[in-house]
């Protein structure tokens, strides 16, 4: 399986890449391909958008009791269980709770240095069906495997000179994963390679995903002395329906690969990003009518540390127009822009076909709002049964069917 899902991923990526490169010879590019072009130098006119017209929303109050006491860092949604961790990766607690009523299930933290244990918690999967929760423990280096009791099942390492950053599920047997792998100084040039791969669920093995690019370019800024670094902190492995979004940065094309394993150009940035990395753009959360992405600029002060502007981006499938976006939730009087382009920090983006992402709203700023008159509809009821000291209310954003 392995060879074959190698075999049809490198042919299919080549054959598309060189498709690309003939259909775009004379520097035009049709307009019936279904590609999503954006020109990163560019100021787009502004647009305003509402949060409930692009998705359906879902409030679910976490149960606050002794053993369940959670800061409601959402690391994945099943159809029946959410799954979270307190903030801080050291910290050990993973949570199960309900997903329809809020009550919590199952509590357990498996911190330590043995073999059944994990020494920090980068990522969280859920594969429900198979009743199984992967804890992606980086520091260590390992993914450890527990059911959905908290039992230890199996285990394995990280690929050597990898690091796993970001994971998924892709289907019954694979995770997917990108390897960030940094170069570790400021005068070493980022490795060219596979950056995308394939695992399997069961012992780890893996699968590169090759996207083809002239020369590797790095997401990381360097300060003048070469002793600090940063970067911007966007996903590269982005969810689309039940599909994955790859973003290579050293490619001007951010392709889509699904179950099928066909590997298809998605998104076209221009001016190339081998001619010069200004702005990275990255994908961002789809929803019925709009496909969100994020303009950074690659700059960085380290003696402020303020950098890495960002302008959200939306596609409109409808008047096949780009817009600079900007999302509000309608459950608010009052206008608090959302970053659907992606803010890692505040919204947690899921892959399950029905849910596109998470926001945790904390108790003490609902009550707050709550008694400013700022808040409406559902979430109003909701807040007004809240204690601060309550865990946080999960929002839940479902694409619209």
């Amino acid at each position: 399986m392995i060879n074959k899902l190698k075999k049809h991923v490198r042919w299919m990526s080549a054959l598309l890449v060189a498709s690309l490169l003939f259909g775009c010879g004379n520097g035009k590019q049709k307009e019936s391909d279904g590609l999503i072009r954006v020109d990163v130098s560019k100021s787009y006119p502004k647009k305003e958008l509402i949060l409930q017209d692009l998705f359906d929303i879902e409030y679910v109050p976490l149960e606050t009791t002794d053993e369940f006491i959670t800061t409601g860092n959402v690391r994945a949604v099943g159809e029946k269980i959410i799954v979270t961790k307190n903030n801080g990766r050291l910290d050990g607690d993973i949570f199960l709770f309900d997903r329809t009523t809020g009550k919590g299930i199952l509590h357990f933290d498996h911190l330590g240095q043995g073999g059944e244990d994990y020494t920090n918690i980068l990522e969280i999967l859920l594969d429900e069906k198979q009743g199984e929760i992967f804890v992606n423990n980086h520091y260590s280096r390992k993914v450890v495997v527990y059911d959905l009791e908290g039992n230890f099942k199996r285990s394995w390492k990280h690929n050597s000179d990898t690091f796993y950053d970001q994971i998924g599920c892709f289907d019954e047997d694979y995770l997917i994963c990108h390897d960030s792998g940094w170069e570790k100084s400021a005068n070493e040039s980022p490795e060219k390679r596979d950056y995308f791969m394939f695992i399997s669920k069961q012992d780890g093995k893996t699968t590169s995903i090759p996207l083809l690019y002239d020369r590797k370019i790095s997401q990381l800024v360097w300060s003048s002395e070469g002793k600090a670094m940063n970067y911007p902190r966007n996903k590269e492995l982005f969810p689309y329906l039940g599909d994955w979004l790859l973003m290579e940065t050293s490619s001007d094309t951010i392709f889509r690969i699904g179950k099928g394993l066909d590997l298809k150009p998605f998104i076209v940035r221009t001016p190339s990003v081998q001619e010069g990395r200004e702005f990275l753009l990255y994908p961002g959360i789809y929803s019925n009518r709009y496909q969100f992405m994020q303009k950074v600029k690659m700059e960085y002060d380290f003696q402020t540390r303020e950098g890495f502007p960002r302008t959200d981006i939306a596609y409109d499938k409808i008047e096949n127009k780009v817009y600079e976006a900007v999302v509000y939730n309608g459950d608010f009087l009052e206008k608090m822009p959302m970053k659907l382009g992606v803010n890692i920090f505040i919204l947690n983006i899921f892959n399950n076909e029905g849910v596109s992402f998470t926001e945790t709203l904390y108790a003490p700023d609902l009550v707050e709002a709550l008694n400013d008159g700022k808040l409406r509809g559902p979430l109003k009821e909701i807040a007004s049964r809240l204690d601060e000291e309550d865990n946080p209310v999960i929002l839940i954003a479902k694409y619209k069917k």
